[in-house]
């Protein structure tokens, strides 16, 4: 029914995890993106009560159509523009505020990707082939050669050019599965040396993260290591469009769970699929199989070795004078269940002594039998693998090594006990407690090597130890009652060297969280609660970087718990750990719950610290935002006016702090709609920022765009583009062309030359804005859905209706699989799709869509909510259509009777239910009731809007069009008039709505015999279609079907 202009719906940042460390940290953080959204466009519709198409085909964008306009509801939105702020709130108390990149809840309309190879392109070409394997070629590998030979049929990538390959090597820890796949690496590179191949580590999650994002440094994938980037998804993209051939080895593919994040994708997401690749996974788990889809014929089974295999491995680096007889070596064997592991360690231990393998049989038969049986505790993997006649053979020759080690160098030992509380994978040198000497350190390092008890990697000085080296270690210490000691020796360190998590030292810290998680995970052992104190803040902030949010409340959590019972709920660091997991459980949605902690937080900083402490602000900004996202407007403005008034006084009006809190308020003034006000503290922000940051500064480019949206808002379309396109030149400058920010300077210049309607302008630039966000983002960020949604808009706003619906299906289908069928995004999804059935005259399917948003919407977000509302004028969209005007007219009155409650009689929403209303009444043939709300709609929205508005301007169409059906020609011709002046001087004379407002005056001249002026009026806005839309586009033909019926009538009049 009604289109009014875009109306904010700004949401201020839900926050980073801050720094909670003893220190105030500086950083720079991007500004939120907040989105703002348009209603629904009205479309045209024939009411049988009218004489002829022509008096309600004026009305395209504005009345009639039924589609029924709705405020900022998320699924009638026709535009999301994207507001930044960028924020740091710095704290002498600790903490170090940043912001997200959050996203309003009122959805994004996102559509599906497109396909632009020239854009979407990343790593087109591994050429030259890349070779990324962190091992040296193990040269005393022998036998396992059919194996080799079949598994190296499998695993070529041109083995089958019409799939990519999946193959897996199965068998229990201990049976050489790694060192088969790594030997096969060397053998694709020797024979295929075109051929490019990358290991990965999958034994946890950050292995995964980091063997990937190395992936993606060496194929150079542009924003590998931007914060809102997802590598793997970024490798994924890389890969899968390569057109080389490559080879992906994933070893130690146990746990899926642990190949991706959690709370977003399932693992298998993040593999790439390519004709011109191939994935060979090694596993203990064949549940893993089953789940990676990998078919029977292409899972290979390794056991133990042949015995000729086994004797050749034993025997391969020993003198003769060590060997012995046939009889002893297979003695020796049989004890050793011809395992690899084992094989290997008692090869290594009688190279490094000189000992012949009769007297090392004669250790392992004379060995603690008691020992050895601790030593083998929980030989038996978390999948259930018994490692059946193993646990004696390994567990012996590990014992008999390390007694050997310890009495030869102790630093060594000390190394393996270190080791064993650490993640088994990728362990940095570093990591390891200092020596007296350098030379000491890599002795001992040498030692566990020669033992074969460690695996160095190539170029990056760290080890790997099996997990049957350090399960055998951890189980010696607990013999010995040593644990608790070592545990808390090792705490101590990764206390010490963790930093603080940063963009810019992410190599380190991600190197390292992997073993600090796993010895936290263990925490039973240490009993230094001091030292998992300063860790608990350093980890919760990096699983949050890494998005992983469960994980990351989990740990703020235990940071939280653990202060309050060491310091006390008042004290200051437990208020700052309290702050931390409050903006967690903000960033996770639970608005409910952080808010009550923000609370709490604020009470005990005022009561202790005093109101004009730096980290009370903080809390009373982090209490407003999250008031602000649930749409408590009001309290979040009279808390930012409070924060901004302190922070004024206290640090003076041009601190940056400042500024951002102006800028906070600003965005909650235009969430309510009050504009002019919104407007000229935007100005002052800017005009404040350009004096004291310069104009290039990040936080001044920010705020121009800040000011430019609400300029959009506003329908000051011209100003909004200008700046807009002065924004995105320094973007360019300063970040860079494919910077997240620099993409969201893009997508506003679009959206504002939408409004414009310049709609080829509009899809050439979002289009390369949804590739760039695809390549650099990944599909399912919620930017790059953002840009879907307002591409396919775009599509739909130029007729192109079928090819919108096949991009809305493919994004409800994406919205249900990431974030499920009752997130607000995926009911936004939901309802745009139900949005462009209708627009097809779908109108059955587009009802019931619009039943099950609504229902959803009532269960999750509540019958006032405006999303909710919106539902509601949706649904009665759909019964208008189908001819239901009775039930239309119930659901509109039972809105407005809602809005006018909640938001009063004089909001403007509430006006828009009214001009609804007064539609409604109108098809009904009920027009002397839909004069009177026409008439009283358009005198509220003039005293409250003023008479320029966009609504002001539909009500007079509105109003006309009752007044033409009554036959009030002279008085609905003065008000088209006056329309249509308007909307040439605020919009010019090529926009949309201008366009439609001359269709208007036409259609009112025609009725009153008017054909000359009505035909000037009619061919006019023809070929300003025809220049704008194309002569094709159905609107265009329908304003040529419109001038022929005019010249028709005139003729048959002059007959």
């Amino acid at each position: 029914m009604e289109a009014p202009e875009p109306s904010t719906a700004s949401v201020p940042p839900a926050k980073l995890p801050p720094n909670t460390t003893n220190h105030a940290k500086d950083a720079t953080v991007k500004d939120n993106e907040i989105s703002i959204v348009r209603d629904r466009v009205a479309t045209n519709y024939n009411s049988p009560n009218c004489s002829n198409a022509s008096i309600v085909v004026g009305l395209v964008a504005l009345l009639l159509g039924c589609a029924m306009a709705w405020w900022m509801s998320s699924d009638v939105q026709d535009t999301v523009l994207a507001i930044r702020e960028s924020t740091e709130v710095i704290n002498a108390g600790g903490d170090s505020i940043v912001s997200r990149n959050g996203y309003n809840s009122w959805g994004q309309l996102p559509g599906p990707a497109t396909n632009d190879s020239k854009l979407n392109s990343s790593a087109n070409s591994l050429t030259p082939p890349v070779w990324i394997v962190p091992f040296a070629r193990n040269r005393d590998f022998v036998g396992r050669e059919e194996i080799l030979e079949r598994l190296l049929k499998i695993i070529l990538p041109s083995a089958d050019k019409d799939v990519c390959q999946r193959t897996a090597i199965e068998g229990l820890g201990g049976v050489g599965k790694t060192q088969i796949a790594l030997e096969a690496a060397f053998r694709i590179r020797d024979q295929h040396p075109d051929c490019s191949v990358f290991w990965v580590s999958a034994v946890d999650a950050m292995s995964f993260e980091n063997a990937f994002r190395e992936i993606g440094r060496q194929l150079q994938v542009k924003e590998i290591d931007r914060d809102e980037a997802d590598a793997k998804l970024l490798v994924k993209n890389a890969l899968s469009q390569s057109a080389t051939s490559w080879l992906l080895i994933i070893d130690n593919a146990d746990d899926l769970q642990l190949f991706g994040n959690a709370d977003a994708m399932p693992s298998s997401d993040y593999l790439p699929f390519s004709p011109t690749g191939s994935i060979l996974f090694t596993t203990r788990n064949h549940e893993a199989i089953v789940g990676l889809d990998i078919p029977p014929s292409n899972v290979i089974a390794v056991r133990e070795m042949g015995r000729d295999e086994a004797i050749k491995l034993l025997q391969q680096n020993l003198e003769k004078s060590q060997i012995g007889d046939a009889e002893i070596t297979n003695r020796l064997l049989d004890f050793l269940a011809d395992l690899p592991l084992a094989i290997k360690q008692a090869s290594a231990y009688m190279a490094k002594t000189g000992i012949s393998n009769a007297r090392y049989l004669e250790h392992c038969q004379s060995s603690d039998k008691n020992l050895v049986g601790l030593l083998s505790k929980e030989f038996e993997d978390q999948h259930g693998h018994k490692h059946q006649n193993m646990k004696n053979p390994v567990a012996t020759t590990w014992l008999l090594s390390f007694q050997q080690i310890s009495q030869e160098n102790k630093l060594a030992a000390q190394y393996l006990h270190f080791m064993c509380f650490l993640a088994e994978k990728d362990i940095p040198a570093s990591l390891l407690p200092p020596a007296d000497d350098e030379l000491d350190k890599e002795g001992a390092i040498k030692i566990l090597k020669a033992y074969a008890f460690i695996n160095e990697r190539i170029g990056s000085s760290s080890f790997d130890i099996h997990h049957l080296v350090r399960l055998p270690m951890r189980n010696w210490l607990e013999t010995e009652r040593e644990v608790e000691i070592c545990a808390t020796s090792v705490l101590q360190r990764l206390a010490d060297v963790f930093p603080w998590p940063e963009y810019e030292n992410q190599g380190l810290w991600m190197r390292y969280l992997p073993h600090v998680l796993t010895v936290l995970g263990g925490r039973k052992d240490a009993g230094d609660e001091k030292d998992v104190r300063g860790l608990l803040p350093k980890v919760g902030r990096s699983l949050f970087l890494l998005r992983r949010y469960n994980d990351a409340v989990q740990i703020y959590w235990q940071e939280v718990k653990l202060k309050e019972k060491m310091l006390g709920i008042e004290h200051p660091g437990t208020l700052s750990g309290m702050n931390s997991l409050a903006l967690m459980l903000q960033g996770q949605g639970k608005y409910e719950e952080a808010e009550a902690m923000h609370r709490q937080a604020l009470r005990f900083r005022e009561k202790v610290l005093g109101i004009e402490h730096p980290d009370t602000l903080t809390s009373m900004e982090n209490l407003a935002n999250v008031l602000y996202w649930q749409g408590k407007y009001e309290e979040a403005e009279t808390m930012y006016r409070q924060k901004l008034k302190l922070t004024e006084k206290i640090l003076g009006i041009e601190h940056p702090d400042t500024l951002t809190s102006m800028n906070y308020l600003a965005h909650a003034l235009s969430a309510q709609e009050k504009y002019e006000e919104a407007e000229a503290m935007h100005r002052q922000t800017l005009r404040l920022r350009e004096r004291v940051l310069g104009i290039e500064q990040p936080d001044t480019i920010y705020s121009r765009n800040n000011l430019a949206s609400v300029l959009h808002i506003r329908g000051k379309y011209e100003e909004a583009e200008a700046m807009h396109r002065q924004d995105l030149r320094l973007m360019e400058k300063v970040l860079g062309t494919e910077h997240p920010d620099t993409l969201t300077s893009m997508y506003n210049l679009a959206l504002v030359l939408y409004e414009q309607g310049k709609y080829e302008e509009a899809e050439t630039i979002q289009r390369q804005t949804h590739a760039l966000r695809e390549k650099v983002l990944g599909t399912t960020h919620p930017s790059t859905l953002n840009n879907m949604g307002s591409l396919a808009l775009i599509l739909y706003s130029q007729g192109k209706y079928e090819e919108a619906e096949v991009m809305y299906r493919r994004t409800l289908k994406l919205m249900e699989k990431v974030l499920g069928i009752e997130h607000p995004d995926t009911l936004t999804s939901m309802s745009n799709l139900a949005l462009v059935l209708d627009k097809q005259e779908k109108y059955e399917e587009a009802e019931a869509m619009d039943r099950q948003t609504l229902k959803l919407r009532e269960r999750v977000l509540g019958i006032r909510h405006s999303d909710t509302l919106g539902s509601m004028i949706n649904l009665a969209t759909a019964l208008h259509r189908q001819g239901k005007y009775e039930e239309a007219e119930t659901v509109i009155r039972q809105t407005l009777k809602l809005v006018e409650k909640v938001l009063g009689t004089e909001h403007p929403k509430t006006l828009i239910s009214m001009n609804n209303l007064a539609f409604v009444l109108y098809t009904q043939g009920r027009y002397e009731e839909a004069e009177a709300m026409n008439r009283r709609t358009l005198k509220l929205r003039e005293n409250v809007l003023g008479i320029e508005h966009p609504d002001t301007r539909t009500s007079m169409d509105s109003l006309a069009l009752v007044l033409l059906t009554r036959g009030k020609y002279e008085e609905a011709e003065a008000m088209h008039r006056q329309a249509l002046r308007f909307r040439e001087k605020v919009l010019g004379i090529e926009h949309p709505d201008t366009l439609t407002s001359m269709e208007n005056l036409a259609n009112v001249l025609e009725r009153q015999g008017k054909y000359e002026d009505a035909e000037a009026m009619h061919r006019q806005m023809l070929e300003l279609m025809e220049n704008i839309l194309g002569i094709e586009h159905p609107s265009t033909r329908r304003r040529r079907s419109n001038l022929a019926d005019c010249l028709k009538a005139k003729d048959e009049r002059g007959r």
